[in-house]
């Protein structure tokens, strides 16, 4: 069998879904092929990339797509990480499972470089503990 194609949606794709990708390719790449997307990208945010380069993960190469690239296409599991992507989705009529779970912004946070960079940590690690004790563990295979 083939990887579980993945799609993370958010507003912008310049954050959370960025991290949400970047974990799950990182962590779990053997199983899952994750992709992400925005209502209305931007571009992604450098403190995603300097929060997952922390860890070990590189995503400097990872660019905001619009979730039109994805329609049509084979998606088996359709994740929106934030409110106002989850009402502006469009619908995957082929995706086997469409998801919830909204995190905190961490593009909101206010303060020095330093309070911005520890919203991004948090976000980062609040992915990363529900991709591995409920993500993985439940679609995993």
């Amino acid at each position: 069998m083939g990887k579980i194609k993945v799609l993370f949606l958010c507003t912008h794709n310049s954050a959370r879904s960025q991290l949400s990708e970047g974990l799950l390719n990182a962590l779990h790449g053997d199983k899952f092929e994750a992709v992400s997307a925005g209502t209305r990208p931007g571009t992604v945010n450098p403190i995603a990339i300097k929060a997952l380069a922390e860890i070990g993960i590189d995503i400097t190469k990872h660019h905001s797509k619009h979730v039109k690239e994805f329609t049509g296409k084979n998606i088996d599991i359709v994740v929106s990480v934030c409110d106002s992507a989850k009402e502006e989705c469009p619908i995957f009529p082929f995706a086997k499972v469409i998801l919830h779970n909204s995190f905190k912004d961490p593009s909101a946070a206010q303060g020095s470089e330093e309070d911005k960079l520890n919203a991004f940590r948090k976000t980062r690690d609040e992915i990363k503990s529900w991709l591995e004790k409920e993500f993985v563990p439940r679609y995993g295979r």
